[in-house]
């Protein structure tokens, strides 16, 4: 999970690029960037660390030009080296930069290609940098001294047949514009948009419709599966579908727990389908237990905060904020490594006991990944004071890994993995764990695009929707993406940083 920004303007890009990463921060807080180009000199910032960070004065003194891109990062490939940091950018052809939101599945063939067939060396262990190799040479072989829309669409339409997975990109080209691009199942989201000003229209790519509302750019409409979208340093738009057979199938966690509740992914209101999502829980519950005794609703802030108004609605229950969240701790989901996320539950969630002494209480959260936060929160609730403690899941249990951008990598890490909701209640230690059912969360969404007609679920029913997704894929992604593979990782990254000081 990243977020990606590219922008074609008739003044200065620098503030509107940091101002959308700021608020596609959600979708990445492990390393942000910038590149920028200006009359033929391209400048790039990009460091590990928040967008706040990152990004000082000095530095967006030197983002000049009217034409951009950006990212957020959260790493699932690689390791978490500033090196990997995006947008990436090659010299040859032409000068291309490039930011990726998804995985692709696929790598070690292609890195192979590249090498053998294409001459190009990859520099890092991202999946990325990949993807802008495999474009920066199909672009390569165009014949046209001067590069055409057609051109750019063939080059894509080639990306499509040698890359596999998801991917979401912008890519700048060096005195041509801004492209984007979208994998044949549109797994990743991906809008633009257009602004009119006195100068002329200017337009904007993002991963979400909420980095276009604030900038005050009005939503065109989503990048379609396969679908490839460029406008030029005329602010030209240009488009073309490069995919034969595109299959949307948008990635269901998206509205469960990755967009803001004020985006529009692919036609769908995250905040309405969150609505939805609470209406159908509580029809289970109803269903399943008509008798409960919960005496009260406490959302875990804040992706859950929807679905538990909704729920307690429907149920007739009192629905209470429990939990004080620390605005300055990051999303625990996201943070790299165990000991990270186990450190921060309790510094970024602080409990109220009034809300819990003596009651029955049933915490709502958006899902259960690794079990971690549940785990906590429910002692904290007890700890509070709570008689009893039950925990809903407005997502179904995450049974599988996920390999299209999202870090769901190893299965035993998963609370839900070859185990029943009894031995998870029992793992968590509440007195009881209600999940919604998948065919209820499909529904949830797909009512506010009846378009939509499949979903990418595999982290919940392990059906991979591209297709090429093997047993032994899984096992090795497994060993390279586990915490403690990470860890190991970041070991490493260190020793080498301390050999190289010994030598100096």
């Amino acid at each position: 999970m990243c977020g990606v920004i590219g922008m074609v303007a008739r003044g200065p890009v620098n503030q509107d690029l940091y101002e959308g990463l700021t608020v596609l921060q959600h979708r990445g807080q492990d390393a942000a960037g910038i590149i920028t180009y200006d009359q033929g000199q391209v400048s790039l910032r990009k460091s590990n660390g928040l967008v706040r960070d990152v990004f000082r004065t000095r530095h967006m003194m030197r983002l000049t030009g009217n034409m951009g891109i950006g990212h957020v990062r959260y790493p699932t490939a690689g390791c978490e080296s500033s090196a990997e940091a995006q947008p990436f950018y090659v010299n040859s052809p032409y000068g291309i930069a490039l930011a990726h939101n998804g995985n692709l599945t696929n790598t070690e063939a292609l890195k192979e290609e590249l090498f053998a067939s294409d001459r190009r060396h990859i520099n890092t262990n991202s999946d990325s940098e990949i993807l802008l190799n495999v474009f920066a040479h199909e672009l390569s072989t165009r014949p046209n001294q001067r590069l055409t829309p057609e051109d750019f669409f063939t080059a894509v339409r080639a990306v499509h047949q040698r890359c596999h997975g998801a991917y979401s990109a912008v890519a700048m080209v060096n005195g041509y514009g801004i492209l984007a691009f979208r994998d044949p199942f549109g797994i990743r989201p991906l809008c633009f948009g257009e602004r009119i000003t006195d100068e002329g229209r200017e337009y904007l790519v993002a991963s979400e419709s909420v980095a276009l509302d604030m900038l005050g750019f009005k939503l065109v409409r989503e990048v379609a599966p396969g679908e490839a979208v460029y406008i030029d340093m005329d602010g030209v738009l240009h488009t073309r579908h490069c995919a034969d057979q595109a299959v949307h199938s948008p990635c269901l966690f998206e509205y469960v727990y990755l967009s803001r509740p004020d985006s529009i992914v692919d036609g769908v209101a995250v905040h309405k389908a969150r609505l939805r999502m609470g209406e159908r829980l509580a029809a289970k519950i109803r269903r399943d237990w008509p008798d409960h005794d919960i005496d009260v609703i406490i959302p875990i802030p804040d992706t859950s905060r929807t679905v538990a108004m909704q729920l307690a609605y429907q149920l007739g229950v009192e629905s209470r904020e429990g939990f004080i969240k620390n605005r300055y701790v990051g999303r625990t989901f996201i943070m790299p490594g165990q000991a990270a996320r186990k450190k921060s539950v309790r510094q970024k969630l602080n409990p109220i006991p009034l809300e819990f002494e003596d009651k029955n209480v049933l915490l709502v959260d958006d899902s259960v990944v690794r079990g971690t936060t549940s785990q906590q929160l429910v002692q904290l609730a007890r700890e509070s004071g709570a008689r009893k403690v039950y925990l809903a899941s407005a997502a179904p249990p995450v049974r599988h890994p996920n390999v299209y951008g999202i870090d769901m990598p190893a299965p035993e890490e998963l609370i839900a993995h070859n185990r029943d909701e009894e031995q998870i209640t029992r793992v968590i230690g509440a007195d009881r764990v209600i999940y919604q059912e998948l065919a209820d969360l499909e529904a949830a969404v797909a009512a506010g695009n009846p378009a939509i007609q499949r979903f990418d679920s595999s982290c919940f029913d392990g059906d991979y929707v591209t297709g090429d997704v093997s047993h032994e894929y899984l096992r090795g992604l497994s060993r390279a993406r586990s915490d403690a593979a990470k860890e190991q990782a970041r070991g490493d990254e260190d020793l080498e940083i301390v050999d190289v000081h010994n030598h100096a």
